[in-house]
């Protein structure tokens, strides 16, 4: 019978990686990730890039052989910035949505395997915080505790913890209903391993899925607080403080080396989380054809 359980649990994983890579859009936003992360790793090393030294016959210059992209007003290599900006918005993406299902998922589970008054405390908590307009209140935590890197991680990953709470609380109340789990209540097992091995397992799908799409959302809050002023502030690099200055009108009709570049790479970053976190939606729909 276990030998029995292994095969299926194998088979199980075998048609989800072929529902996965026969979806062109998400091997598009697989490698697209992969070449992201190892450029904003790698190359720095490899170019010896400096986002910070200025240039000072290059204020606001046009790309050229020894600026690839231009410089920004201060004599900053575009490129450079860019490349660093990378490691730092995939960074806040990243861990911002770490930190909400690491907040979400506990209160999630909680609240759908007892229900009753910790049900009723946690989802009214949720509710609350989802009726708020979330950059606004983003904005408001920022402007207390500071614009620095750390804090807007912080800010976005406890803000995005209802959305978590939710989709786990759903899918728990289907799973605690199941046979497997009544049989488990019957022969004696404890709450806490009937959440472990039978709840948690059979309800985290859904998390992962939400985990892409609330990083690609995380990224797009960081790139808007930023180019706001809000968000990481200078002279550390990110894409939002980078399309700060698009909010000139003559950087924008004069000079699209300076802002041009960062929305694509924004865009593309972005589209391929989201065609990625649709992959792994369709591999694991049980109903899709292979």
């Amino acid at each position: 019978m276990k030998e029995d359980k292994i095969n299926g649990r194998s088979s199980y994983l075998r048609d989800v990686g072929k529902r996965f890579f026969a979806h062109k859009l998400a091997l598009f936003g697989l490698i697209m990730l992969i070449l992201e992360i190892g450029i904003v790793l790698f190359l720095p090393a490899i170019l010896h890039l400096d986002p910070y030294s200025m240039d000072i016959m290059a204020f606001g210059a046009a790309p050229s052989p020894k600026h690839l992209l231009g410089c920004d007003d201060t004599g900053r290599d575009l490129f450079a910035r860019i490349v660093y900006g990378g490691r730092v918005s995939l960074t806040v993406g990243l861990c911002s949505a770490v930190i909400s299902v690491l907040v979400g998922v506990p209160l999630g589970l909680l609240a759908g395997y007892f229900r009753g008054p910790i049900e009723t405390v946690i989802m009214r908590c949720a509710d609350i915080f989802m009726s708020f307009p979330s950059m606004i209140l983003i904005l408001v935590l920022a402007s207390v505790f500071g614009q620095s890197l750390f804090t807007v991680t912080m800010v976005i990953g406890v803000l995005g913890w209802p959305e978590f709470a939710r989709l786990i609380y759903s899918s728990v109340l289907s799973v605690r209903e199941k046979d497997y789990v009544e049989s488990a209540r019957a022969i004696g097992a404890k709450d806490k391993e009937i959440i472990v091995r039978y709840i948690l397992p059979n309800s985290f799908s859904p998390v992962i899925i939400a985990f892409t799409f609330r990083t690609a959302q995380a990224i797009i809050t960081e790139s808007a607080l930023s180019f706001l002023g809000m968000g990481v502030q200078p002279p550390t690099a990110s894409w939002g403080n980078i399309l700060y200055y698009a909010q000139s009108i003559s950087i924008l009709a004069n000079r699209p080396w300076a802002w041009l570049p960062t929305g694509i790479v924004l865009v593309i970053t972005v589209l391929s989380i989201n065609f990625l976190g649709d992959g792994i939606r369709d591999a694991l729909d049980t109903k899709m054809v292979i």
